[in-house]
């Protein structure tokens, strides 16, 4: 069964860019656990990021999570004060469709 992800990562005044330093580190580790970022979007004032990513299960998504070398690049997470929340989803459908 498909498990769908959302995160938001809240970013401290002026720390996109250390942000990004991880993410573009850590964004390639997706693949190797068959998971995909569907969306990464950004608040106009760089303040907030929110990805949805999805794996093929639950346990694609534990493997990625817990990848040493994605647990190697924890130290540019922290750099960058990210505060990430993340959120296990569903679709819900379009009643207006």
């Amino acid at each position: 069964m498909k498990a769908t992800y959302l995160l938001l990562a809240r970013l401290p005044e002026g720390r996109a860019d250390a942000f990004d330093a991880y993410e573009n580190a850590v964004l390639p580790l997706l693949a190797e656990h068959q998971g995909s970022l569907e969306r990464r979007l950004r608040g106009r004032d760089d303040r907030v990021e929110a990805h949805v990513e999805s794996f093929p299960s639950d346990a694609h998504f534990t493997a990625y999570r817990n990848d040493p070398p994605r647990a190697r690049l924890a130290p540019l997470l922290d750099a960058s004060g990210a505060e990430v929340e993340l959120f296990a989803v569903r679709d819900v459908p379009d009643a207006r469709r």
